[in-house]
Formats: C-alpha cells, structure tokens, sequence
C-alpha cells in the first residue's frame, strides 16, 4: 500500500483529522479530480453524478459520507463531502482510472490474503512477522507482540462467550483495562505517546506489553471463573485485571526508580537507538 499512495504525493488532497473519532477524513472532490484527471469543477460534476448513481445502487458506505468544512480555493471555509478511508477504498474501487488499478489490485490482493487466513488462521501470524520486520522491528519485540495478540484473542473469545460482541463494547471493556493499569485511557494513553491513527500496542516497550498482556490475561481468566451474566459485571471483571497488572507495574517502578509507561512511540523505542548504534559504530570506524 505504501507505493501504491505515492500517485497522490504530487497532489493536495484536503485532510482533516477527528480527534474524538481517531479517523482522517480526506475530500471527496480531491480524490475524484486526481483519480479522472479533471479540475475542480469537473470532478464536482463527476461526483455528484457518481454519487447518484451509487444510491441508486444501494449503495450506502460511500454515499453516507460526512461534511467537513474545509478551506476551498477562493481561501474561503466551505461545507465539503469527506470519506474516511473505509469509505475512500471503496469509493475508488467505482471510478474507472488508470491511476486507481494500483489500488484496486491492492484490495483485490487484501481480499484474498483475509480469505485464506479465515481458512487458515497461522497465516495471519506468518503475515504480522513479515510486516513487523519490514518496519524494521526486531525479532524480539516481534514475538512478544505477536503473544499479545494470541491473548487479545483469548479475551475477545471469552467475551463473545458471555454474550459481549459489539466492537464498541470491546473497546469500552479494553479502556477500563488500560485505565485500571496504565492510569490512563487508550485515548490518553495515544496522546500521550503523540499517536493518532497508529496502533498503540505497536508502539509500546517491551515492559509496556508485558503488563497490558497480564492485565488482558488476567481479566479472561476472572470472566472465566466468574461467568458474568452483565455487561457492567465485565467492566468490573475488567477493572480487577487491570488492577493485577498496576500492582506489577508499581513494583517494578518503585525497584527501577522510574516510571515504565513512557511516552516514547515505536521510532523512539525501536528504531532511534538501533540509528545511534550505526552512527556510534561509524564513528569507531573513522
């Protein structure tokens, strides 16, 4: 995907950032014009014919879009049609351009990578390594990193057991984890870090994965022997597993003498020391 995006590079496309949603949205028209090679005006005339056309069709992901005001090209704020990117992937799939094939083939491509993990689930570990590696983490984190995803799992099974499935339940219940070890929100815990859209498990320290693992392992096995019939008993449950993990953390705090939930991101944590050492070993060889 990161090649793919370097046909937009030379162009603008208006963005706005929803700090409570954590999504970018990106304008419509600017899409529309760089994808059919047309100007402003045309590419207005382009959508909202697509637009129509799409409705008629039935279909809603694209043509449920948002309005943002954005600064047009009289400099001057304007109400103007967003997509987030959900809806910008498939917005591009229905415009017949050379420009979005790229995008189209990375989809397709997507598509069936996602299909072949439903049938075989170790794939997906096989696909994280590779992705990980790329980005230039190294083999240890990787491990460990993939060990909190298998517990992720664990728990998100444990809580469909229950009868807990709505994604923003989910969310909620991992909130209350966080909270109850790390002192902070998810939310928080981004900012924090200065995260938007970036995953916050990737960019956590190794210590930092190894509490929020116990704090998640911890909780599943609460749910597990306790059987709760409510969602507010879950938040609780969710609470108790979070507090595991904080007595850990405060141990191991008091004992180093400084805090462990840092605000260092991935670049900091993984990939500037592994920059210092190269320029340290340079400088040996000069």
């Amino acid at each position: 995907m990161k090649n793919v995006i370097k046909i937009f590079y030379d162009k603008k496309i208006r963005t706005e950032w929803d700090n409570e949603k954590e999504k970018w949205y990106f304008s419509i028209i600017d899409v529309v014009a760089i994808l059919t090679e047309n100007d402003f005006q045309e590419a207005r005339n382009y959508w909202k014919v697509l637009k129509h056309r799409l409705k008629d069709e039935g279909n809603e992901t694209v043509t449920d879009c948002n309005q943002l005001k954005l600064v047009a090209h009289d400099g001057k704020l304007r109400l103007t049609d967003v997509a987030d990117t959900e809806q910008l992937l498939r917005l591009i799939q229905s415009i017949p351009s050379k420009k979005a094939e790229p995008f189209k083939m990375w989809l397709a491509m997507v598509g069936k990578e996602r299909i072949d993990e439903t049938q075989d689930p170790e794939l997906s570990f096989d696909r994280a390594m590779r992705t990980y590696l790329q980005k230039g983490y190294s083999k240890e984190w990787i491990n460990q990193r993939l060990k909190t995803i298998e517990v992720r799992k664990q728990l998100t099974d444990e809580w469909n057991s229950v009868g807990i499935s709505k994604q923003e339940d989910f969310a909620l219940l991992t909130n209350e984890i966080t909270k109850a070890w790390a002192g902070k929100t998810i939310k928080e815990y981004k900012e924090f870090k200065g995260l938007k859209k970036e995953n916050l498990r990737d960019n956590m320290s190794n210590i930092e994965l190894i509490l929020n693992m116990l704090a998640e392992a911890t909780t599943k096995e609460i749910s597990e022997k306790e059987n709760p019939e409510t969602f507010e008993k879950s938040k609780e449950i969710a609470r108790e597993g979070g507090k595991t993990a904080r007595v850990a953390k405060n141990r191991l705090e008091k004992r180093l003498g400084e805090k462990v939930v840092t605000s260092k991101n991935a670049k900091e944590i993984h990939f500037t020391d592994k920059k210092k050492i190269k320029h340290d070993k340079n400088g040996q060889n000069n």
